[in-house]
């Protein structure tokens, strides 16, 4: 890109509307967004920013994001969730789309709204969303959403014997043996949760977690 320092500044004010409107500007519009003066200044950074991977052609005219459009920083250091930790001349050492990480198979994924606290001990919460591939097969030790005597419920899958069995992460529940066949309706692969706090104008953080699988 021509101007580096710029277009990056620009390429995130794109990135905050596109999560606002859920759709790229137009060349005049994203002159307004931006503060160009000129429709050229515009089409030059969309010129840039495509040639960079950040942007693809579509029918009509119009741009839409790539991948790598998504994608954001992934600090070389580690957040200490114990002990402060120093951090000394701080830099990202990669980018990382969100949704690619966590997602392996689109098209056979699903999100799941978590309801109860049996799976709390294991970082699992009530209103937690969790990412679910209908494809996975259940290994022991997976946590998966089965359907047992007509409900659907999240736990991990454990084998007594060739028993199945699934084992809640709360003291006060018990495991759930189920008497005929278990169906399990998909294997979970991560779990999104929104935290919410600060004062207004401040952003807001999600918090991404993997599961076992």
């Amino acid at each position: 890109m021509g101007h580096p320092n710029t277009d990056t500044t620009h390429l995130s004010r794109l990135r905050d509307h596109y999560a606002r409107h859920g759709v790229l500007p137009s060349y005049a519009g994203m002159g307004k967004v931006l503060g160009f003066r000129a429709k050229t200044a515009a089409v030059k950074l969309a010129e840039r920013l495509s040639l960079a991977g950040y942007l693809q052609p579509a029918p009509g005219g119009k741009l839409v994001p790539t991948a790598r459009f998504f994608e954001l920083p992934l600090f070389d250091t580690p957040v200490r969730a114990g002990l402060p930790q120093a951090i000394e001349g701080q830099a990202a050492s990669e980018l990382v789309a969100i949704e690619s990480y966590l997602i392996e198979s689109p098209s056979s994924t699903v999100l799941v709204r978590v309801r109860g606290d049996s799976m709390k001990d294991a970082g699992i919460c009530d209103g937690d969303l969790a990412i679910v591939d209908r494809n996975l097969a259940p290994a022991p030790g997976a946590f998966v959403i089965a359907l047992v005597d007509g409900d659907f419920t999240l736990k991990e899958l454990r084998y007594q014997g060739k028993r199945p069995i699934l084992f809640a992460h709360n003291a006060d529940f018990q495991p759930i043996r189920p008497t005929g066949e278990l169906e399990v309706f998909g294997v979970v692969c991560g779990i999104v949760r929104k935290l919410k706090g600060g004062s207004a104008g401040s952003p807001q953080y999600a918090q991404f977690g993997g599961t076992k699988s």
